[in-house]
């Protein structure tokens, strides 16, 4: 605890000293003065005394007292705003570490979530009850993803506040995650289903899907593959682009996303007919193109044809996404975990395990019904072993192995040595 002062007082927190007195401000959202503690950065415990930080403390009341600028900031002035800082002082500096189309998902919904109920509210006011309660409340309807995306940015928010001496405390620093989430969607379908849905569709659509499910494609990397990308003597494809958002990257969502995928010998041939039919087979031009030769649109596939298909065949859900997720389950059977992770090009394993793979009722029966099986084995116990022998003797294979070799006589031979006294 810090020492007090006529004046103020000071007490170190971590690496540094901090002074506290009382001043009078404008409070933004009434209009009104109102009498606060404010904080004030001393300087470094290694480099100051603590009579050093008193007289330093003196000083920048003198200064705060005698005239409204000062060389060093004092912090929760009442006038900085959350939504001020988030725009002014955060997002500035995140931006630089996004990409352009991640960076407007991540402003929108930071928007949505947190800018538009604490846009006018001084940073000084928050606690770590304010900050619960509003996750608390996200999470009754926002998915399990998307709370965990808005507790995240809120303590980034808070520790740059602190960071950038705007805040001497974090109230976001013990903010928890809700017990109770919205589960994420985990849909997958059968390979009987994927069948089905691969028979209701003419040839480009059905090489399209096709290659998509067999190499677990992600749809920024199905539409932006050109026939120059297409080797039929290797049966290969060559992934170096994507398609988002109406632009073309030269890049992908990691770093294992873009490379060389194996084509199966019977979608090769397919793919060759659909290339001698397609308006355009010239190397730069896409392998599935728009009525105007440019790249399809992903939402406008997702809604014309995939859900079309999901409903005329009483589908459960059929995306991009839940593909991806299917045949990262069933593939479980047909390799091993790193196989399964290869054909997702995912660059940690966990990725594959823990956010695609899902559980396969009938194989976990099957896995319950092993073990049982293994446990109703009959003991291979001696004891069991002398109670299952048949009246002749063993034979010399069994005798070689360690058993004993017991006769009738000797078994009543037994019995007498023990009843006898």
């Amino acid at each position: 605890m810090g020492i007090s002062r006529q004046r103020g007082y000071v007490t170190p927190r971590g690496r540094k000293w901090y002074g506290y007195f009382r001043r009078t401000v404008n409070d933004p959202t009434t209009g009104e003065q109102k009498t606060v503690r404010a904080p004030v950065i001393l300087g470094p415990r290694s480099q100051m005394k603590r009579s050093e930080a008193r007289e330093a403390l003196e000083r920048e009341i003198t200064k705060q007292n005698g005239r409204t600028g000062s060389a060093d900031r004092v912090m929760n002035d009442g006038a900085v705003t959350f939504g001020w800082f988030v725009r002014n002082r955060f997002l500035p500096l995140k931006e630089a570490h996004w990409k352009e189309e991640t960076s407007k998902v991540k402003k929108l919904l930071i928007q949505r979530d947190l800018i538009d109920p604490f846009d006018k509210i001084p940073l000084e006011n928050f606690d770590k009850f304010t900050l619960q309660v509003h996750l608390n409340k996200l999470a009754q309807t926002k998915s399990r993803d998307r709370v965990l995306q808005m507790r995240a940015y809120l303590r980034d928010i808070f520790v740059e506040a602190v960071d950038q001496d705007f805040l001497s405390k974090d109230p976001a620093r013990k903010v928890r995650v809700p017990t109770q989430l919205r589960e994420t969607d985990k849909t997958t379908l059968s390979w009987e289903q994927l069948r089905k849905a691969l028979s209701q569709l003419e040839l480009r659509d059905r090489v399209l899907l096709e290659l998509d499910m067999t190499n677990a494609l992600r749809p920024s990397e199905l539409f932006a593959l050109r026939w120059k990308c297409f080797n039929q003597a290797e049966s290969t494809m060559s992934m170096s682009e994507t398609a988002y958002r109406g632009k073309m990257r030269p890049w992908g969502k990691t770093r294992k996303s873009l490379g060389v995928v194996h084509i199966p010998k019977k979608l090769t041939a397919d793919l060759c007919r659909w290339k001698q039919q397609c308006p355009d087979p010239s190397p730069d031009a896409f392998i599935f193109p728009n009525n105007n030769g440019d790249f399809m649109d992903t939402s406008n596939y997702r809604k014309r044809v995939l859900h079309k298909l999901a409903t005329d065949l009483g589908l459960p859900k059929l995306t991009f996404q839940v593909i991806r997720r299917t045949i990262a389950t069933l593939a479980q059977k047909k390799g091993t975990v790193k196989d399964v992770q290869g054909v997702l090009r995912h660059s940690r394993a966990a990725t594959t395990t823990d956010v695609y793979m899902q559980e396969i009722p009938k194989s976990v029966r099957a896995t319950v019904d092993s073990i049982n099986a293994e446990l109703r084995k009959r003991s291979t116990s001696v004891r069991q072993r002398k109670a299952n022998l048949p009246n002749e003797t063993l034979t010399a294979s069994q005798f070689g192995r360690g058993q004993s070799v017991l006769t009738p006589n000797d078994t009543k031979l037994e019995r007498r040595v023990s009843a006898s006294p």
